[in-house]
């Protein structure tokens, strides 16, 4: 509880003064900037691919910290360490990664589906989070609808393909993947079984 008493606090904290934030993206220069994207994501950010995450419709500022951050960690430093990742943005400036964040942010999403016998609990674990367990409900940074908080940092999962969500999840909870705010979803990822990944995985994906 004190955990999560904290996390809200700094999660309050940011939005009062992530307001004014803003990325100044050119959306027709970061078009023509994402063929190299369009292998994985697809010309709109709706990856065929469910290994890899849809784009369309994600908030810029959450795509532009995510292409910083791999470009961060192909440097050496702190960030998102991808392998694929850190070829495609070795070549981008910054302003190139804001056009790319700002052309995708304003694709549509594809709706995705959640299997009928994961609605129910899925729905649950999302809106409700798990007292016993220290569990923060999902809504808390992420809306019922999945949309998220851009402002805050906080991304859209609705639509996202389950199998990519599911992979997110469990990096997190690994530790492979650290670029999260305060460590936040390492925490929650750490005490989220393998079942709880699956439905809230399949659960997000048919948000709309």
């Amino acid at each position: 509880m004190k955990k999560s008493a904290i996390a809200l606090a700094m999660f309050f904290g940011l939005t009062a003064t992530s307001q004014a934030s803003s990325i100044t993206g050119d959306a027709e220069a970061g078009k023509a900037k994402s063929t190299t994207c369009t292998a994985c994501h697809s010309v709109d950010g709706n990856s065929a691919i469910n290994t890899y995450p849809k784009l369309a419709g994600q908030s810029a500022e959450y795509l532009y910290k995510q292409l910083t951050d791999f470009k961060s960690a192909a440097a050496g430093g702190e960030g998102r360490a991808n392998a694929v990742m850190a070829g495609m943005v070795a070549p981008l400036s910054d302003q190139d990664m804001k056009d790319l964040a700002v052309y995708f942010s304003t694709q549509e999403t594809a709706p995705g589906s959640t299997p009928e016998d994961m609605i129910a609990k899925g729905q649950k674990l999302y809106r409700a989070g798990d007292a016993e367990r220290g569990l923060t409900a999902c809504t808390a940074c992420h809306l019922a609808d999945g949309s998220g908080m851009p402002l805050a940092g906080f991304p859209k999962l609705s639509g996202q393909h389950a199998a990519y969500v599911e992979a997110q999840l469990k990096a997190f909870r690994s530790g492979d993947r650290n670029n999260d705010l305060n460590g936040m979803m390492q925490d929650i990822a750490s005490k989220l079984t393998d079942e709880d990944i699956k439905l809230l995985s399949n659960y997000v994906s048919g948000l709309h």
